[in-house]
């Protein structure tokens, strides 16, 4: 089986008559975060619906770990390895934390099987209430466990997200915005584990965010679109240095490249 990760080619995807995604090509290996960063309506919403099957791709072909992704309905790629969190956050909030993650890790194990879900083994059992207690203490949120999703700030909301997603045992997962609505101090905490997830576990990070001090914190390589097209890629210094990403996106912002 090959070890490359999430390997996109030649990318399209097409609204009507609208080409939203145009030619991307990118790879995300385990082990390492990939920033895929661009304006507002660049695409990468839309690249993320594709990887992940929401949406049709009208060109390109996907694979992970070697494996053809086109022909498979989004549960299957999940079952493949490939985790995804949404821009707009998905937690049931009347649930407590761990009730959360505890459903999403149910979802993965059961998988193509829904009786599954009806007829929960002792082994599963077993399984779920680790890999919940797991993801908790990696995603430094063991301490809300019994605390209802309602009753959470938007910083520790988005920090259950990612332990729902941590839970369910994805080789690669694809982050769309996941700072968003975190202050500083949050958008630090939240890099940090984000590091040690991908030190400690090997995962691969696809990473679609406005942050670029976070961006270009973390990421060990940045692919970045406008109007659907690749316009650059290289490192955060790069990137930061390329006088075509300037002009398309980041304009005169300074940022501080580890």
């Amino acid at each position: 089986m090959s070890a490359d990760g999430l390997v996109v080619a030649d990318l399209s995807v097409t609204y009507g008559g609208h080409r939203a995604v145009d030619g991307l090509s990118l790879t995300a290996p385990p082990g390492r975060v990939t920033g895929l960063i661009g304006p507002n309506g660049a695409g990468k919403t839309s690249s993320f619906n594709a990887i992940t099957g929401l949406v049709r791709q009208s060109g390109g072909a996907i694979s992970l770990d070697g494996a053809d992704l086109l022909p498979l309905s989004p549960a299957a790629r999940a079952r493949h390895g490939l985790g995804r969190t949404f821009q707009r956050m998905e937690l049931l909030e009347e649930l407590t934390v761990e009730e959360n993650i505890a459903i999403a890790r149910e979802a993965s194990l059961a998988g193509g099987r829904p009786w599954r879900h009806l007829v929960g083994r002792r082994h599963d059992r077993s399984t779920i209430r680790h890999d919940v207690e797991e993801a908790l203490a990696v995603c430094a949120v063991t301490e809300l466990a019994i605390r209802q999703v309602a009753s959470l700030s938007t910083g520790q909301r988005r920090l259950v997200e990612l332990a729902r997603v941590v839970a369910g045992g994805f080789r690669i997962l694809l982050l769309d915005e996941p700072s968003s609505g975190l202050d500083a101090n949050e958008t630090q905490r939240f890099g940090t584990i984000l590091e040690q997830l991908v030190a400690g576990r090997g995962v691969g990070i696809l990473l679609v965010e406005h942050d670029m001090s976070l961006v270009m914190r973390i990421s060990s390589y940045i692919h970045v679109i406008d109007f659907g097209k690749p316009i650059f890629e290289g490192s955060p210094a790069a990137v930061m240095a390329s006088d075509i990403v300037r002009a398309a996106y980041l304009g005169s912002e300074a940022v501080e490249v580890a």
